[in-house]
């Protein structure tokens, strides 16, 4: 990664923020972006060569604004080797429970977000023949679970475009990688929207003893290096996408039973 240039949204927080000092230790130079533009600063600030880490922030529930911060993020070093789309928030709520502007707020951000600035970045990665877009998905992106219906929703969504995306492309020096975290020990249960999109305020029992996102990037890092289509990342949690794909049965009684908040 040394000298590369790596736009990173959700970059004030978790995953995204652990990233940052990876790929800042090894000598990549970066674009860092979130709604927090004080949070980003801090971020920076942490960062050994601050010189290059440059603030970026946006909002990716404002879908208008992106197509312009994405040719804001190509000014500052000309191109974008790499882009990791990070940025994103949870659910915890009832799918009957939740408000239809709430949902949609998970595709917007979630989803359409990342989906707009793929779309205004990859042009340039298609002239230059070279470049990899990161898309976070998550483990719910491969199966549902109870709470997370929305969330689950557009995570999946991001599965469907951008495997279809990378077979349009067909292009060995572009690659497209899907990351799918599990229970990682980040703020994104704090932060997850409730049924009527505020803030559930607590940390999940599973995801305060889950994996150091710091340990998370490291892997999600070594995965691009090794040019991996998908990535499972976490603990036991990871084993539930095999189980469904060859005990389906098995998969739903045990899923229904899990314990989730």
């Amino acid at each position: 990664m040394n000298n590369k240039i790596v736009w990173i949204t959700g970059a004030s927080s978790g995953i995204g923020e652990a990233l940052v000092y990876e790929l800042n230790a090894a000598g990549a130079k970066l674009i860092i972006s979130s709604r927090n533009r004080d949070e980003l600063f801090r971020v920076k600030q942490k960062c050994r060569n601050q010189i290059d880490v440059h603030v970026l922030s946006l909002d990716l529930e404002d879908s208008e604004s992106l197509p312009g911060k994405a040719v804001d993020a190509l000014r500052i070093y000309g191109h974008i080797d790499v882009l990791i789309n990070s940025g994103g928030i949870s659910q915890r709520a009832l799918a009957l429970e939740t408000d239809l502007k709430t949902e949609q707020r998970f595709m917007d951000i979630n989803f359409w977000g990342t989906v707009i600035l793929t779309k205004a970045v990859l042009p340039q990665m298609i002239k230059r023949n070279s470049g990899t877009i990161v898309c976070v998905s998550s483990l719910v992106g491969k199966f549902g679970t109870r709470l997370r219906s929305a969330y689950s929703a557009s995570k999946h969504a991001l599965h469907g475009y951008f495997e279809s995306l990378r077979i349009e492309l067909d292009n060995p020096n572009i690659h497209i990688m899907l990351a799918c975290p599990g229970f990682i020990k980040t703020k994104v249960t704090i932060n997850a929207l409730t049924s009527n999109g505020s803030p559930q305020g607590t940390m999940d029992a599973a995801q305060e003893n889950g994996m150091s996102p710091e340990e998370c990037a490291k892997q999600m890092i070594k995965a691009m290096e090794k040019k991996k289509d998908e990535v499972y990342i976490g603990g036991k949690e990871t084993k539930g996408v095999l189980l469904k794909r060859l005990f389906p049965g098995y998969f739903a009684k045990m899923i229904r039973k899990a314990k989730v908040t």
